[in-house]
C-alpha cells in the first residue's frame, strides 16, 4: 500500500497554492507586496531570500498562521481569506510542516511522537493507527527506531522523525522553513533528497525554503525568490 495515493502528475491546473495579488504583513508592517505564487501537485519549488526578507512570513500566511489581508489565496481548496476556527485545523491537516527545530516530544519515544499527533486528528483505529506509524517510518528510513527517545537520535535522524510526522494525515503539500538549517551538509543533502522523493513518487508538492545556495548549486529546481519586498518566480535557474 502506497504511503500517498498517487494523482496525475505534471499538470499545472491541479494548483495545490495559488496566490494572488496578496499582501503579506507581520501585524501592521507589510514584508511582502503583489504576491503571485502558484505551487502544483508533486513540484518540488525552493523558496530563497536573505535572513528578513519575508520567506517564513509568507509560509506562515500558506499554513494560516498569519491572516491574508489583501488580494486572493487559496491553499489545498482553501481560501485564506475565508479561514476560521473550524477551517483552519482542516487546512493544517493537508499540510506537513517542518521547521528548523524540531520541536518533537522529549519524553516521548519516537512511536509516541507519532501517536499524539494521530490521536490529536481523530484517529481511533488501533491498527490503522500502529500500520500508518510503520509507514511513514519506513519510508524515512526509521523503522528499526520506534522505540528510541529523541535524545539518542542524530540530528538528521530527529529531522526525519520531523518528516515522519509532518506525514501522518497524507499531506497534499509540504512546507519546510529551514528544515536543513542546524544540519552538516551531508545530513541535510540526505533531508533534501528525502523530500524530493517524496514530490517525485508520492505527488506531493514540497515548498524548500533556505538561504543554502550550496544546495541549490547541488540539487537544483524551481527557485522563487524573495527580495525587496517581492516574490519572484525564476524558473529552472540553475544558481
Amino acid at each position: 500500500m502506497p504511503i500517498f495515493e498517487g494523482n496525475n502528475k505534471g499538470a499545472m491546473s491541479n494548483l495545490i497554492i495559488d496566490l494572488q495579488g496578496a499582501d503579506i504583513y507581520q501585524q501592521q508592517e507589510k514584508i511582502l507586496g503583489d504576491v503571485n505564487l502558484r505551487v502544483s501537485k508533486g513540484e518540488f519549488t525552493y523558496l530563497i531570500g536573505k535572513t528578513g526578507t519575508g520567506k517564513s512570513s509568507l509560509l506562515k500566511t500558506i499554513y494560516g498562521d498569519l491572516p491574508l489581508r489583501k488580494g486572493k489565496g487559496k491553499v489545498a481548496g482553501f481560501s485564506l481569506t475565508k479561514l476560521n476556527r473550524k477551517t483552519l485545523p482542516l487546512l493544517r491537516r493537508k499540510l506537513g510542516i517542518v521547521f528548523q527545530d524540531f520541536n518533537l516530544l522529549t519524553d516521548r519515544s519516537v512511536r509516541d511522537n507519532l501517536l499524539f499527533v494521530l490521536r490529536a486528528t481523530d484517529w481511533k483505529d488501533k491498527n490503522k493507527i500502529q500500520h500508518r506509524i510503520e509507514e511513514v517510518l519506513n519510508f524515512v528510513g526509521l523503522q528499526d527506531k520506534v522505540a528510541e527517545m529523541p535524545h539518542k537520535l542524530s540530528g538528521g535522524e530527529q529531522q526525519r522523525v520531523v518528516i515522519a510526522r509532518a506525514l501522518l494525515n497524507k499531506p497534499e503539500i509540504i512546507l519546510a522553513d529551514e528544515s536543513t538549517g542546524n544540519l552538516d551538509p551531508e545530513t541535510a543533502d540526505s533531508i533534501l533528497l528525502l523530500l524530493r522523493d517524496l514530490a517525485n513518487t508520492y505527488d506531493t508538492a514540497v515548498l524548500f525554503a533556505t538561504h543554502d545556495y550550496r544546495i541549490l548549486e547541488n540539487f537544483p529546481a524551481r527557485i522563487v525568490r524573495c527580495v525587496n519586498g517581492r516574490v519572484v518566480s525564476e524558473e529552472d535557474i540553475v544558481i
